[in-house]
């Protein structure tokens, strides 16, 4: 039998990382167990990632965000991956992708092994790509031996893009936008030169045992996700979906845990739809959205469009959101694409925890709020998703040290400042007084429903002293 985690949980046997977790998440040992053995969730935990700290994605846990880090032929150096893991990991990602396609590949994808505290997922695809020259010119050799390689590495889960069948692409001849994810178009260029079935769906069973192997997670890529409103939920996207169903069943006999990937870009009113129908067919698998976008009008704020989009998935059930950067379709994220992109997605799971009731997820919003009406100015920044930000944004108009003992900010006044008027009213003896109520450290919260978000250690997620 494999020893991975699930095949860990199927035997009875809570392992290291499952204790781990479930400090995290406030949950029972036991329940985190049931939920792996189940397929439910993941613990995406290559055992040759030394510097990981184990977390859990699953729907019956807090909802995380991933960040796509990653260079390019114009971007390529070690140490700008490692300044861009450590944003990331700062600004509070639960995972990070490497997508990187430039030079130097093993290089950065080993350091960020050794230096990350989050999983760490890849495309191989990318990597066979760039090896064989062209996309017609990969072989199953290649991706076989490029995923075997990445998986001693340390990679925690990798995005296959296994599901899309050349009984598929004829079904995306009507599109607007036809097939959007790069791994679906090198698969389909493959599939139109060769004439035969998808390489990675020939070696899937092989991919299953050195998954197995080295416990690593499958992410099953949504290689026909729809790249506009109009393609969303067509027949070519739910045919894929129902062989990731396939290949998510064929996975599990292997002791192979794993995550469905999904779109894209949804109109609201359907985007629940997707989450039920993915869960239904993928019995129950936890779900991970790029988005969705809502949207397809705003180049430059697709971070907003997105997080609309990831807010509704996770109350829906999504268990993992792949966050979306203002730069989306228009460039490479800098570092303040990767924060502002972050602070957009944190807020999406938030509020998705808050709706769906998750133990102490709304913990953190009252403390805020207690904060908010005593005029506590220092408590308030301490407690924000980003302190730096809202620290910044106050001292604009009001940076003197007397103003953090103020009773009002710069939007209403002194005069017009609703909750000095208030408390002058209870003060006053005409309504009760309000008091703080909310002690964070006996919430029963998970950890990333609790500030500070970004609590990894820098050093560890850079590889180098943070004060150099």
């Amino acid at each position: 039998m494999a020893n991975t985690q699930i095949a860990a949980a199927r035997s009875g046997t809570i392992t290291e990382e499952m204790e781990r977790v479930a400090k995290r998440e406030n949950r029972d040992p036991a329940f985190v167990r049931q939920q792996i053995a189940d397929g439910q969730a993941v613990i995406p935990a290559n055992r040759h990632h030394d510097a990981l700290d184990p977390m859990i994605i699953g729907r019956e846990f807090a909802t995380k965000v991933n960040a796509n880090i990653g260079n390019s032929e114009t971007t390529s150096d070690l140490e700008t991956e490692l300044e861009k893991l450590h944003t990331a990991v700062h600004y509070g990602a639960d995972t990070v992708m490497d997508l990187g396609t430039g030079s130097d590949l093993d290089a950065i994808r080993e350091a960020h092994v050794d230096h990350s505290p989050v999983p760490i997922g890849t495309v191989p695809l990318y990597e066979a790509v760039k090896q064989a020259g062209s996309p017609e010119a990969i072989t199953t050799d290649l991706l076989l031996e490029i995923i075997e390689k990445q998986a001693e590495q340390g990679v925690d889960y990798m995005t296959v893009h296994a599901g899309v069948l050349a009984e598929h692409l004829p079904l995306t001849d009507g599109r607007k936008t036809g097939i959007v994810s790069r791994g679906g178009s090198i698969v389909a260029r493959w599939l139109e030169e060769h004439g035969e079935q998808n390489p990675l769906f020939q070696i899937y069973d092989e991919i299953c045992e050195v998954f197995a192997e080295h416990d690593v997670t499958f992410s099953l890529g949504d290689s026909l996700r729809p790249g506009c409103l109009a393609d969303a939920c067509d027949e070519a996207q739910y045919a894929e979906l129902d062989t990731l169903g396939e290949l998510t069943r064929r996975a599990w006999e292997y002791d192979v845990q794993v995550l469905v990937e999904g779109p894209g870009h949804v109109p609201m009113d359907r985007i629940a739809e997707n989450v039920r129908r993915q869960q239904d067919v993928c019995d129950g698998a936890p779900f991970y959205v790029l988005g969705p976008l809502v949207t397809d009008v705003a180049p430059g704020y697709d971070h907003i469009t997105s997080a609309i989009g990831a807010a509704i998935a996770a109350q829906a059930g999504a268990a993992m959101l792949c966050y979306v950067t203002p730069k989306e379709h228009l460039g490479l994220p800098d570092d303040e694409d990767v924060r502002d992109g972050l602070a957009a997605y944190r807020i999406a799971a938030h509020a998705g925890d808050v709706a769906n009731g998750l133990p102490g997820a709304r913990d953190w919003d009252d403390a805020l709020s207690e904060a908010r009406y005593e005029f506590d100015w220092r408590e308030q920044f301490s407690l924000a998703l980003d302190p730096d930000r809202a620290r910044e944004y106050h001292d604009q108009t009001l940076p003197e040290d007397n103003y953090k003992e103020a009773r009002f900010c710069s939007m209403c006044g002194v005069e017009f400042c609703s909750m000095r008027i208030d408390q002058d009213a209870r003060a006053d003896g005409e309504m009760a007084q309000l008091a703080a109520t909310t002690d964070l450290e006996s919430s029963p919260a998970a950890e990333v429903n609790l500030p500070p978000v970004g609590t990894h250690d820098a050093e560890r997620s850079t590889g180098r002293d943070v004060d150099e």
